[in-house]
């Protein structure tokens, strides 16, 4: 693939929360909420790919492309150690996962654009340190050559709470001449975890890496809690090109504490994106995050498509 569809085309979905939904509705064990596990099990293999098959086939049903992204965002050293991966088999399990995708986009005669997930080296809700950006370079090197040695398309760091582990990224994705996107996280307040601005964070990246990244996104956050962050004036705006809004509208620390998923309202949230669309025409990626499932992508989709 020589460029990225999802920047050229009106509507491009992403599955929605994956963890949440095997959790909570297929009622799978996922200590340190980690699916790439499943990979190794012929059960979770199946289960993962009828997860993302499903999504397929609602950008398929009305007309648009999809973002897959791999069952990894917990593959990187130190929650797999945790698991008892090792590197070899951390890298096994990356493969794996670009694998399983690769089998679900020959069955859908749409744009299946597959992405290698990174996420944070720590929570991504309760950042307890913050790496250097050298550190962060080096952390996340090995899984981004990995995924750079596969057929996907691209990788994208989910969840991402401050500036310097998203620059060192982007360091290792260039070092591996492959795209990335960035996408950060934000509190209720519009602000990462980190305490710094989405707009100085997403300016501060491209000032250090020449611009690099193909775009940024916001994940895990909903989007009443991401629009007091968005200028429609300002210039960074425009390089913000996707959301994957959670369901709820609790705070990151109220859903660390929160026994039972909140759903929230699949239409609610679909109509939240129709006022984000509005002010931000180019928000061409769009998808789900925590307490999001199929209906919540179903119904995203078809508020536009038709």
């Amino acid at each position: 693939m020589t460029q990225l569809p999802q920047l050229d085309a009106p509507l491009f979905l992403t599955d929605g929360g994956a963890e949440t939904t095997l959790i909570f509705d297929d009622g799978i064990d996922l200590p340190d909420f980690a699916a790439f596990p499943l990979l190794d099990d012929p059960d979770g293999h199946v289960t993962l790919t009828r997860y993302f098959e499903r999504y397929a086939g609602i950008a398929e049903r009305d007309g648009a492309g999809i973002v897959l992204e791999t069952a990894t965002w917990r593959a990187n050293p130190d929650w797999a150690a945790r698991l008892g991966y090792d590197g070899e088999r951390l890298a096994a399990a990356n493969r794996k996962a670009v694998d399983l995708l690769l089998d679900v986009r020959q069955r859908f005669a749409i744009p299946v654009v597959i992405s290698g997930c990174v996420g944070p080296r720590g929570d991504a809700y309760r950042p307890e340190s913050i790496m250097t950006r050298e550190e962060a370079r080096d952390y996340h090197s090995p899984q981004i050559r990995t995924f750079a040695d596969t057929p996907a398309d691209l990788v994208t760091a989910m969840t991402l709470t401050n500036i310097p582990e998203a620059t060192g990224i982007v360091d290792a994705a260039r070092e591996a001449n492959v795209p990335v996107v960035i996408s950060f996280t934000v509190e209720t307040d519009g602000r990462l975890p980190s305490g710094d601005a989405l707009g100085d964070a997403i300016e501060a990246v491209d000032r250090d890496t020449n611009g690099y990244p193909a775009y940024y996104m916001v994940n895990c956050a909903h989007p009443t809690h991401i629009a007091p962050a968005l200028d429609p004036d300002a210039e960074w705006t425009k390089r913000l090109r996707g959301i994957r809004a959670n369901a709820s509208k609790q705070s990151h620390a109220e859903l660390d504490e929160a026994e039972v998923l909140d759903r929230g309202d699949p239409e609610e949230l679909a109509d939240d994106y129709r006022t984000l669309r509005a002010r931000f025409p180019w928000l061409t990626v769009l998808g789900g995050c925590c307490g999001t499932d199929h209906q919540h992508i179903d119904a995203i989709s078809r508020a536009f498509s038709g």
